[in-house]
C-alpha cells in the first residue's frame, strides 16, 4: 500500500528527512516515533505530495499504487489526514453538520455512519454546534469522522489521542485498529504505538535510528532506549496554607457552580473526560471566557469576566494553550512575539523585554538563533517551550498549563515537567494523563459533567477516591 525509497527532504542548511526507507502493506499500521522535530511530520506529508516551502526532495514514494511527487498528490480520497492540531482541519464559521454534509455529498457516504464510529453523538443539537463549541478531544473526534467519509485507504494519523482522556484514547484506538486500513501513526504515546502497530520506525534527526516489531519492549540504540525510559522527576509537595485562588459559585452554559480554593505555591491537577468542563473553568479563570454566575478572586481581589481585566489583571494569570503552534502569530519571530508580553503586562522597553525573552528562553533550553525564527521553523516541542516563556514573562501569580504535554514525546515531556515543577508560582495543570498528575500536583480537582466532583490531597484521589467515577474498573463502570 506504500512503499516510500529513500525519501530526503531538505532547506538551505537543514536536513529535515534523510534518506527514510519503509514498505506498509494493506490493513497494516506503521507507528513513527521520536522527538520533536525528528522528521515525522515531514516524512508523513510527503504521502500526501506535501513539503515545506522552499525544500529539495528526493527519494520515491509510492501510495495505492499511485506515484507521490511534490505537486503530484495522490487521488483525491486515497489518504486521508488527520492532523495534530484539529483546529487548523476544521472551519470556525460553519456549523458541523454542514460541513459533515458537504463532505458526504462529494464521496457518496453516510454521515451517520461516521460519526458513530469516531464516537460523537449524530443529534441535531450537537450537528448544529460550531468547532469551538467542542472540546479538543471532541474535536479531534469529528476530524476523524470527516476523514472516514471519504472511504480512504490509507489514513495518516498525527497524535491522534492528543489531549484526550484515557475512556477516549481506548475508543479512538480500538477504532483505528478496527479501520481495516494502512495506518501511518505519528505518535508521542508509546503505549498507543505498542498497542495498534505492527510496524515501528524510531525516527532522530531525520533518520531512521532503529525499526522492527518489538522495538519499544527492547530496543537497540541508545537513543530508542532513552525514549522508552524518559521519565520525569517526582515532585516534592510545597503548599503554603495563604488563600490565592478563590473560585465561587462559577457557572456557565457547561460548569454548575463550581467552587475551588488554590493556595500561594500550589501545584492543582484538574482532570476529567473530554467535554467535562476542565478547560471551560480554566479560561473563565485566566479571563479568557465569560461567566454566567459565581466569582474569581486572586490575592483577595475580584477578577472582572472576560474582556474587561486591567494589565495587572491579565498578568496575575496567564493560561498556556494546548495548540501552541495555532497561539503564535506566524509571520513574525518567535523572540519578538514572546516580548510583547512584557511590553504590554509589565510596561517594559521594547529591547529590554526582547533581552528578557532571550533570557528566559534560554533557562527554557531555547538558543537564540531558534528563537529569532519564526513558528514554522520550530518543532512542537520548541514550540512549547516558547509558549511557556512567553506566559512567564508577565511575571504572573498563577499560571495555566492546557495539556501542554499531551503532543510531545517522552524525553521532552519529562523535560518540560521538570521545569514546571521548578517554577517559584502556582500552577493549575488541566491533563488526561493521571501519571502526570501524580508526579507533578499536590492536589487533583476531578470535573465531571460541569462539576467538581472531588477534590484533595494527589494521593487520597488517585489511591483512594470516594466517586463512583473516579474509582477503578472493578468498582465502577464509569471509572476515569
Amino acid at each position: 500500500m506504500i512503499e516510500v525509497d529513500r525519501l530526503a527532504v531538505a532547506l538551505p542548511g537543514r536536513i529535515l528527512v534523510d534518506r527514510v526507507s519503509f514498505t506498509l502493506p494493506a490493513a497494516k499500521t506503521l507507528a513513527l516515533v521520536g522527538a520533536s522535530g525528528s522528521g515525522k511530520t515531514t516524512t508523513a506529508l510527503a504521502l500526501l505530495g506535501e513539503h515545506p516551502p522552499g525544500a529539495h526532495v528526493t527519494g520515491r514514494v509510492t501510495v495505492a499504487g499511485h506515484q507521490v511527487a511534490p505537486g503530484q498528490p495522490p487521488p483525491p480520497g486515497i489518504v486521508g489526514f488527520i492532523p495534530q492540531h484539529p483546529s487548523t482541519a476544521l472551519n470556525p464559521v460553519l456549523r458541523i453538520g454542514s460541513v459533515l454534509r458537504q463532505i458526504a455529498a462529494r464521496h457518496g457516504t453516510g454521515v451517520p455512519d461516521a460519526l458513530h464510529k469516531a464516537r460523537l453523538p449524530d443529534d441535531r443539537s450537537f450537528l448544529r454546534r460550531f468547532p469551538h463549541q467542542l472540546s479538543g478531544g471532541q474535536q479531534q473526534r469529528l476530524v476523524l469522522a470527516h476523514t472516514l467519509l471519504a472511504d480512504p485507504s490509507v489514513i495518516i494519523a498525527d497524535e491522534p489521542t492528543t489531549g484526550q482522556d484515557a475512556i477516549t484514547r481506548a475508543e479512538v484506538a480500538a477504532e483505528l485498529s478496527s479501520l481495516g486500513v494502512a495506518v501511518v501513526l505519528l505518535t508521542h504515546d508509546l503505549d498507543l504505538a505498542r498497542e495498534l502497530a505492527d510496524q515501528v520506525a524510531v525516527l532522530k534527526d531525520g533518520r531512521v535510528v532503529e525499526s522492527g516489531p518489538s522495538v519499544l519492549d527492547r530496543p537497540r540504540s541508545a537513543y530508542a532506549k532513552a525514549l522508552v525510559t524518559a521519565q520525569a522527576h517526582t515532585a516534592a509537595t510545597r503548599r503554603e496554607p495563604l488563600s490565592l485562588l478563590e473560585i465561587t459559585g462559577l457557572g456557565t452554559e457547561v460548569l454548575r457552580e463550581v467552587t475551588l480554593e488554590v493556595t500561594r505555591g500550589e501545584r492543582l491537577a484538574v482532570v476529567g473526560r473530554s467535554g467535562s468542563g476542565k478547560t471551560t473553568l480554566a479560561r473563565c479563570v485566566a479571563g479568557l471566557r465569560a461567566w454566567t454566575s459565581g466569582s474569581v478572586r486572586l490575592a483577595g481581589r475580584p477578577l472582572p469576566p472576560s474582556g474587561r481585566r486591567s494589565r495587572a489583571d491579565l498578568a496575575g494569570v496567564q493560561y498556556v494553550f494546548q495548540d501552541a503552534r495555532a497561539s503564535f502569530d506566524p509571520r513574525r519571530a518567535v523572540a519578538e512575539q514572546i516580548a510583547r508580553t512584557a511590553v504590554r503586562l509589565r510596561g517594559l522597553a521594547a529591547p529590554t523585554a526582547l533581552e528578557e525573552s532571550f533570557e528566559t528562553l534560554a533557562s527554557l533550553g531555547l538558543d537564540r538563533e531558534t528563537a529569532r525564527r519564526r513558528p514554522d521553523r520550530l518543532s512542537g516541542g520548541e514550540l512549547q517551550r516558547a509558549a511557556l516563556a512567553r506566559a512567564l514573562l508577565a511575571h504572573p501569580d498563577v499560571l495555566i498549563c492546557d495539556e501542554i504535554t499531551s503532543g510531545l514525546d517522552p524525553i521532552t515531556q519529562a523535560e518540560v515537567l521538570d521545569l514546571l515543577t521548578d517554577l517559584d508560582l502556582t500552577l493549575i495543570v488541566i491533563t488526561h494523563d493521571l501519571p502526570m498528575a501524580a508526579r507533578i500536583a499536590d492536589r487533583i480537582a476531578i470535573i465531571h459533567e460541569g462539576r467538581l466532583i472531588e477534590h484533595g490531597p494527589a494521593d487520597q484521589v488517585l489511591r483512594r477516591p470516594f466517586h463512583p467515577f473516579t474509582q477503578p474498573p472493578e468498582e465502577s463502570s464509569h471509572a476515569l
